[in-house]
């Protein structure tokens, strides 16, 4: 077993005995949070003997896996983290887009007191990430931001939906392709947007997400375009 595989070096093992359940959740996080580049060979021997199982768990958590589009299976066998073409990405934010539209309205509507102080504090965790010139940590926050604005619409079903969305854009971490320059324009976006949901003014909001949404998509086909 190699230690500094990254996604070994990645997992946690839970401090019990390690069920399929903890197998799957422990390589979707690793997968999802970007420690591992896309196209990474994933070790399935290597994982079973990190967590002492056998290869069982391990090819089940893969399928699952597969089915939420996070890891492929290669023709010549083996597994892989799933890598993305530009078109692919682009159109996962063009879905990303349509759901959070489809959820702004009920979201503004059925907020209250706590829904604005956690949106305010997403918010202020993403101007220490600027503040601190850290694309990566401005990529983890930046979803729960979105999540705070939407986390009221009481669409439990479109909210799952939206999460798999997310998840699939992870792994690529897009954020970290872009400019300072351009971050910051995000991140200005952001701002407006916050202020649009506390007013609960859910006409402009939706105009907000659509011009961030579009000004993103912008970016991220420029940073992954070949020669960028």
């Amino acid at each position: 077993m190699d230690p500094t595989h990254p996604i070994l070096a990645g997992l946690r093992r839970p401090e019990r005995y390690a069920t399929g359940p903890d197998v799957l959740r422990e390589l979707r996080r690793v997968i999802v949070s970007g420690q591992v580049v896309p196209g990474t060979f994933v070790p399935v021997d290597d994982v079973a003997a990190f967590f002492q199982v056998s290869r069982i768990p391990v090819r089940e958590a893969l399928k699952t896996l597969i089915g939420e589009g996070l890891v492929a299976h290669e023709q010549r066998g083996g597994y892989t983290v799933t890598l993305l073409s530009a078109e692919e990405l682009s159109e996962l934010y063009v879905v990303r887009g349509a759901l959070e539209a489809a959820a702004t309205a009920a979201a503004v509507r059925n907020a209250r007191a706590a829904d604005d102080r956690r949106a305010r504090e997403a918010h202020d965790t993403l101007g220490a990430a600027i503040a601190d010139g850290d694309a990566a940590a401005y990529q983890r926050h930046s979803r729960g931001f979105h999540e705070a604005l939407l986390s009221s619409c009481g669409m439990p079903r479109l909210l799952h939906m939206l999460e798999v969305a997310w998840n699939l854009t992870e792994p690529m971490q897009p954020m970290t392709l872009l400019e300072p320059g351009q971050l910051s324009e995000l991140h200005a976006e952001h701002q407006q947007m916050l202020d649009a949901f506390l007013a609960r003014d859910a006409d402009r909001l939706a105009q907000l997400s659509a011009q961030h949404q579009g000004h993103l998509t912008t970016y991220v086909e420029g940073a992954t375009q070949p020669g960028a």
